[in-house]
């Protein structure tokens, strides 16, 4: 086994299993993806750190344990289509590809975009596209999706993303309480209506541009 495959075994037995992450598929996926692929050279020794890593722009790849959390909650099936916002290089997208049966990678950062690709393809994984487009938008275009994943912590979901969710489909997000603590959060649509459940407290760094708009003073 190589380092590299060694440090990848290490995080599934030391980080995700013991952090409530028991779902084979999800575990198998994760033991697929190099993770070391999705980072800046520098830091690829510590790539399978229980961290948060940087990745250029202010942007970061999550930690992995917060990761197969949240798509563990997700319950993914294999013929689900899953939109990612704020892809970044390109991590959760790969995994969230072993599966899915396809996935729209949504980034507004053209060279995160374009390590994304780089490293999808070195995966050979044909499944994700990645979409240079605005991130609080999402993509209608290939909407409904099953499965929505915000790949950062966000103050609140945008309406227009909470509707591009399938009936029965599943949104992840870490949301920013008032109390300032992040919640990663499992928002439902059943019958057109949307219910939530926090399902974990998580410290994940921010996803720009997710900030509620100012009320208006007189």
């Amino acid at each position: 086994m190589t380092e590299f495959g060694a440090a990848r075994a290490h995080m599934i037995e030391s980080q995700l299993r013991p952090n409530k992450v028991m779902d084979g598929r999800v575990l198998g996926a994760f033991a697929e993806i190099r993770r070391e692929f999705f980072v800046p050279e520098h830091l690829r020794a510590v790539a399978y750190i229980d961290a948060d890593l940087p990745i250029g722009g202010g942007r970061y790849l999550m930690e992995p344990m917060v990761v197969a959390r949240l798509l563990q909650a997700a319950m993914i099936e294999r013929t689900d289509t899953i939109l990612i916002i704020g892809a970044g290089t390109g991590y959760e997208a790969a995994v969230a590809a072993m599966l899915a049966r396809s996935v729209i990678a949504l980034e507004d950062n053209p060279e995160l975009a374009r390590r994304a690709r780089a490293a999808l393809v070195d995966h050979s994984i044909a499944s994700v596209s990645v979409v240079e487009e605005p991130l609080s938008q999402g993509y209608r275009p290939r909407a409904p999706y099953d499965v929505i994943l915000f790949c950062g912590t966000v103050v609140e979901v945008p309406s227009e993303i909470d509707s591009q969710l399938a009936e029965g489909g599943r949104l992840l997000a870490t949301v920013k309480s008032a109390s300032g603590i992040g919640r990663a959060t499992l928002r439902t649509r059943t019958g057109g209506l949307i219910a939530r459940r926090v399902l974990f407290d998580a410290a994940t760094p921010p996803l720009p541009g997710f900030s509620p708009k100012p009320a208006f003073v007189f």
